[in-house]
C-alpha cells in the first residue's frame, strides 16, 4: 500500500492567508524553518495506477499537479483517479469535490450522514449532479464490524471507524455529532498484513479506537493543535477540543496515547498554522522526535 500525503495543514492551510501569527509572518518571512502545508487530504492506492483520493481539499487542484502519480495518464481527458471517500463533512474535506466537476461521474464514498448532509445543509452533491450527473454515491457503513472492499484495490480490506469529533459549523447537528458524522480508516494490505489507521480529526480517544491504533502498523492522526487554548494566541476564542481535535500536549492528550503503541509508526497530519511544531527548530518538535512521532508534510510518501 502506498500512502500520499497531498495536505498535511489544517482548515486555511499553512500560512493561513489572513493571520499574521508568528508561524504564519515567520513562513513568508523565511524567518523560521518550516514548511508551507496545503489543506489536509492523502491519496491511496495498492499498485501505484490507481489511486483513491481521501477528502477533497479546497487546494485539490495544487495537490494534484504537484504530485505526478495523479496526473493524467490515458487519452486527452483521462485520470488515475478512481474515486473520492469522505471521513467527514467539514468545508476543508469537501469544497474541493467542485473542483473535479470537469471529471464527473467519479465514485464518491461517504456515511449516509455526511451524503445527507452534502445534499442538505451543504447541498453539494445537487450542485454537481448538473456536471455529467454528479458523483456515483456509495454508502460507507457506520461501524467497524463489517469489512469492506473497494473495487478498483482489490489488495486492501477497509474498515471504518466511528470517531468522536464533531460536526460541521453550517450543521444544525453541530456540539451534537451523530454517527456517521466522523469517520476513521483502518486499512489492511492483504498482501502483507500491514495496516494504516487514518483519522485527521479526532476528539477522544475512545477504547476503540486506541485498539485499532494499537494493531497499526502506521497510525496517521489528528495533530490540529498543541494545546487546547492555542488559538487564542491570535484572538480566536476556539478551543481544539470543542472543534473535535484532541489536543496533543496535556494529561490525556494524543502524544500519551502515542507513547503507550509499541511497534508503530507515528505521524501527525491536520496541523494549524498556530501549532509550535509548525517550526522545525522548536522545543515542541524537538519533544515529537524524541519521542519518535513524525509529522507529516505536504508530498509525504508513506509506504506500507
Amino acid at each position: 500500500m502506498r500512502v500520499l500525503v497531498l495536505g498535511s495543514g489544517a482548515g486555511g492551510g499553512f500560512p493561513q492567508w489572513n493571520c499574521k501569527c508568528r508561524f504564519c509572518d515567520g513562513a513568508r518571512r523565511g524567518s523560521i524553518a518550516t514548511r508551507v502545508r496545503t489543506q489536509s487530504s492523502i491519496a491511496i492506492s495498492d499498485d501505484g495506477q490507481r489511486w483513491l483520493i481521501v477528502n477533497a481539499s479546497p487546494d485539490i487542484r495544487q495537490q494534484l499537479q504537484s504530485n505526478s502519480q495523479l496526473w493524467p495518464d490515458g487519452a486527452v481527458r483521462s485520470t488515475p483517479i478512481c474515486g473520492v471517500l469522505l471521513t467527514d463533512a467539514q468545508i476543508d474535506h469537501v469544497s474541493g469535490l467542485l473542483s473535479l466537476r470537469e471529471g464527473i461521474p467519479l465514485d464518491l464514498w461517504a456515511t449516509p450522514t455526511v451524503q445527507t448532509e452534502l445534499s442538505t445543509s451543504f447541498p453539494l452533491l445537487n450542485v454537481l449532479s448538473h456536471w455529467g450527473g454528479g458523483f456515483r454515491a456509495n454508502a460507507l457503513p457506520e461501524t467497524h464490524e463489517t469489512p469492506f472492499a473497494l473495487s478498483p484495490f482489490p489488495a486492501l480490506e477497509w474498515r471504518v471507524v466511528p470517531l468522536t469529533s464533531n460536526a460541521p459549523p453550517y450543521s444544525p447537528r453541530r456540539d451534537r455529532p451523530v454517527a456517521g458524522d466522523n469517520i476513521g480508516l483502518f486499512i489492511t494490505d492483504q498482501r502483507n498484513g500491514r495496516s494504516l489507521f487514518y483519522a485527521p480529526g479526532l476528539g477522544v480517544i475512545s477504547p476503540l479506537v486506541k485498539s485499532f491504533m494499537e494493531k497499526a502498523s502506521c497510525v496517521l492522526v489528528d495533530g490540529t493543535c498543541w494545546h487546547d487554548q492555542e488559538m487564542a494566541i491570535v484572538g480566536c476564542s476556539k478551543r481544539s477540543s470543542a472543534m473535535g481535535h484532541l489536543p496533543l500536549s496535556g494529561a490525556g492528550g494524543m502524544i500519551e496515547h502515542l507513547d503507550t503503541l509499541t511497534g508503530v509508526r507515528k505521524i501527525l497530519i491536520h496541523i494549524n498554522n498556530t501549532n509550535p511544531i509548525l517550526d522545525e527548530n522548536s522545543v515542541e518538535r524537538q519533544l515529537l522526535h524524541d519521542q519518535e512521532i513524525e509529522v507529516a508534510h505536504d508530498g509525504m510518501v508513506i509506504e506500507l
